[in-house]
């Protein structure tokens, strides 16, 4: 008999089946027994005796049965197959378990997080973390989705580089060779390199930060979906930031609406027009809705975030704002100045519900003026020989944008750190394992 997906047992009332996956939990009531078991698919409630009675969580099986309708008062609607059930005929074990170190059963895993990643590989398989990371599968489904519909083509960029991207000491040597090299800060100098090429790139890309923080927003190794434009100006960019990220919110929300209210998440609230402001005129609201003067800073803190975006919410019913004109010398060295105002620059931070989850800008296209930038900011135009290389032999007007991954997989669910969001969380004190342990 072949295998069936649990999910396909609906359309098969009153018919044998075979199916195949891993117990969830096992409920034995007198001489009858229930078992939840999971596959790709979904989960389908199994009902038999004995057999069912031996199985533990995490055993891998297949059971053989007769798929009945569930009387209504006992569906369970939140399921998609709460409808239906199994009478189990024949179960065989295909893989046994250990006794797990926590209840598997339990709807939420009540762990801290230094235990949550230490048995990563055993907490992936609960149904509620699992849900996680098919949030996160569909964030970059609809990346690809609507970066494609913006004409982009998708590129593959090294994570080695000659060269520390963004300048700076919080990068990753590496010995390559007998040479220098670093893991790359973001696939930012390959991908306007790649403009020239194709005019409208994009790419998911490994970054890797050697900052000597310990935060809940903060990684050593995360995940980038980046797009980058030729002909393009200021307002174009910003149009098309918002285009993308308004089509993965939705697409997400379209694709993994029980996962969302399986975490309690509200209906996300995406207004045709996403509200823009200065950095300068978001310091000024921030002061009139809090008596909190900022307007001298050269950032927004994480605390401005949050306020402004409260601000989005409560006055323009959107879950992002758009925040623009950082200070030139915050930015990297590749930031066009704003002409009507240097010191500031044309970039912009994506806001969603208090938290940044995007960065980008305008780029200096001049080559002239990128070389004076690196020089300006201490680092040697050597160092970035391949890089100026395309812009001495011509390069367009263009800027882009790179989104934070796991940031928007830890705000959609309302997460309280970003290491619930990576899958294999890489910081300070982690690399697969502790290191204090």
């Amino acid at each position: 008999m072949e295998r069936t997906l649990i999910a396909d047992t609906v359309k098969k009332v009153g018919e044998k089946v075979k199916i195949a996956g891993s117990v969830h939990v096992v409920r034995a009531h007198g001489k009858i027994a229930f078992a939840d078991i999971t596959d790709r698919s979904g989960v389908l409630q199994v009902v038999g005796g004995d057999d069912l009675v031996e199985l533990k969580p995490q055993y891998f099986v297949e059971i053989e049965g007769t798929v009945n309708a569930r009387p209504p008062q006992m569906a369970n609607d939140k399921i998609k197959t709460g409808s239906v059930e199994l009478s189990a005929e024949k179960v065989t074990i295909l893989s046994k378990s250990d006794e797990m170190p926590f209840d598997m059963g339990a709807e939420v895993l009540n762990l801290e997080l230094p235990t949550l990643l230490d048995y990563r590989t055993l907490t992936l398989r609960h149904p509620k973390i699992k849900g996680i990371f098919e949030v996160q599968s569909a964030i970059v489904e609809g990346f690809r989705k609507f970066a494609g519909e913006l004409g982009c083509t998708e590129i593959f960029i090294p994570t080695i580089s000659a060269s520390a991207t963004e300048g700076g000491a919080e990068v990753f040597e590496v010995d390559y060779y007998g040479h220098k090299a670093f893991m790359t800060q973001s696939p930012q100098l390959y991908k306007q390199m790649l403009v020239p090429v194709f005019e409208r790139v994009f790419t998911i890309a490994k970054a890797y930060r050697a900052e000597p923080s310990v935060t809940t927003r903060h990684l050593s190794e995360v995940t980038q979906m980046d797009c980058e434009l030729g002909f393009v100006d200021f307002d174009g960019l910003m149009d098309a930031l918002e285009f993308v990220a308004t089509g993965i919110l939705s697409h997400v929300e379209e694709k993994q609406g029980n996962v969302l209210e399986d975490y309690d998440i509200p209906k996300l609230k995406l207004p045709a027009k996403i509200p823009r402001l200065t950095m300068r005129e978001a310091q000024k609201i921030i002061l009139k809705r809090t008596g909190v003067d900022h307007t001298k800073e050269k950032d927004l803190d994480p605390e401005d975030e949050k306020e402004i975006s409260k601000w989005a919410l409560e006055e323009k019913e959107s879950d992002l704002v758009t925040i623009t004109h950082f200070p030139t010398k915050k930015r990297s060295f590749y930031t066009m100045p704003d002409p009507d105002d240097p010191e500031f620059s044309l970039s912009y931070d994506l806001l969603f519900r208090g938290l940044e989850i995007l960065s980008g800008s305008q780029r200096v296209n001049d080559y002239g003026k990128l070389v004076d930038a690196i020089k300006e900011r201490g680092m040697d135009p050597k160092n970035f020989e391949m890089y100026l290389q395309s812009f001495k032999y011509g390069m367009p007007q263009e800027g882009g944008f790179s989104f934070g991954l796991e940031r928007i997989t830890m705000k959609l669910l309302n997460l309280s750190n970003v290491r619930e969001a990576s899958l294999f969380p890489r910081d300070m004190e982690r690399v697969d394992f502790r290191f204090s342990r």
